[in-house]
């Protein structure tokens, strides 16, 4: 029996004019995603891509999970597919549907007729179809108000198509459809986290890992980029992550600094590196996982001093979310277990004792001033190096120009 993929898409069908745009591109990124799992077709109508295997060697069961990380993707629908009439739909309902009915006590029919030439309508389909499963399943009833399972039955323009309910898609809008992102990329359980949610509101996701060998290790960074690759299946296959080394600006804030500000002058330095390879590499804003008042650099107060160093907006998707949403969501997202691994990152070298948690813009600077900013920057800038990564491949790059 031939199955195919319906893959139902949201918010996109509210964009007037612009509509055209945003399927084109789910389309292609559903094309991408059907390169690793064989031969086939992918084509669009009345609100619905179609995925349809072309031989016997697609594997729509990879498929399916592989779409179920394209953005924009509401809801995801396994049906088997028939011809438009009565005789070839109840059979395709009483082979199909029976498996998916095991072990359940109760079902109800849904049809939806979207070609109106078809001779009956949405309640005969359904009366019909739920007839011809109580004869398949004696053992199961009806119950139209809170089913186990809810049939469904599509007369659409190409075909008539059977399955026994949609599977959630990952919602959001097409990766790239706003813009790009510079992700502040740590080890931690939440960076990982605000660039899936930025991805899935349409943003191409690139990172900016700060690293402190030999205060950081090997082993901290290729945590990093194993994040990335998992956060890179949700941002079309491949995530570019900028390594930048911080150690000659922590050395020199132990130096002349006071200690209670090392975190605040730190997080400011990150921000201005992040803010200016942003502009190098076109992304129009930079995405943070901090969540308010979490630690000491994430108060109302903290993040009020680090911005104004920023000159793009700074997307907080985690800002009100406990530490147990983030979790939930990383756990979801397979980065819950890397995230853990017990290796350091920056933010934890030379952390301060008495860190401020309310501090004051005008003392920050004070402090500030007794380093050469902007030359500790560029400095930082100018020894950075990037990495590309997709799911399974790790590849350094020859340093990239700023076209």
């Amino acid at each position: 029996m031939k199955e195919i993929l319906l893959c139902k898409y949201g918010e996109i069908v509210l964009k007037g004019a612009n509509r055209k745009y945003f399927e084109d591109m789910l389309c292609r990124q559903l094309r991408h995603k059907a390169k690793a799992n064989g031969n086939f077709e992918i084509y669009r109508s009345q609100s619905t891509i179609y995925i349809e295997p072309k031989d016997d060697f697609a594997d729509i069961d990879g498929m399916m999970q592989d779409a179920g990380k394209v953005f924009g993707i509401v809801a995801i629908c396994r049906a088997a597919v028939c011809e438009k009439n009565m005789e070839s739909i109840l059979e395709t309902v009483r082979s199909y549907i029976p498996p998916y009915l095991a072990g359940k006590r109760t079902f109800k029919v849904e049809a939806k007729r979207s070609d109106k030439s078809f001779p009956l309508d949405s309640i005969e389909i359904s009366k019909e179809a739920g007839g011809a499963i109580l004869s398949a399943c004696p053992a199961i009833r009806v119950d139209v108000h809170n089913p186990d399972v809810t049939v469904k039955v599509e007369v659409r323009e190409f075909a008539a198509y059977v399955h026994p309910g949609p599977v959630k898609g990952a919602g959001g809008m097409p990766v790239g459809s706003n813009g790009r992102g510079m992700l502040l990329l740590s080890g931690g359980i939440d960076s990982p986290v605000a660039g899936y949610m930025m991805a899935k509101r349409g943003l191409t996701i690139e990172a900016i890992h700060f690293e402190s060998f030999p205060y950081t290790s090997e082993m901290a960074r290729d945590k990093v980029l194993r994040l990335a690759q998992i956060v890179s299946e949700y941002n079309n296959d491949e995530m570019i992550v900028h390594v930048v080394s911080l150690t000659h600006v922590q050395e020199e804030l132990v130096k002349h600094c006071n200690e209670d500000y090392f975190t605040l002058l730190l997080r400011r330095y990150m921000m201005a590196i992040a803010d200016k390879v942003a502009t190098r590499f076109k992304c129009g804003a930079l995405v943070t996982g901090e969540s308010l008042g979490q630690v000491a650099s994430q108060t109302t107060e903290a993040i009020g001093v680090t911005d104004p160093v920023a000159t793009h907006p700074v997307f907080r998707p985690c800002i009100g979310l406990d530490k147990d949403d983030i979790v939930q969501i990383a756990r979801k997202i397979g980065t819950f277990e890397t995230s853990i691994e017990p290796y350091e990152d920056c933010c934890t070298v030379f952390t301060p004792r008495h860190p401020r948690t309310r501090p004051e813009l005008a003392k920050v600077l004070v402090e500030e001033q007794k380093l050469p900013f902007d030359e500790l920057v560029e400095e930082a800038i100018k020894g950075m190096y990037r990495v590309t990564v997709r799911p399974g491949e790790m590849r350094v790059d020859p340093p990239a120009s700023a076209d």
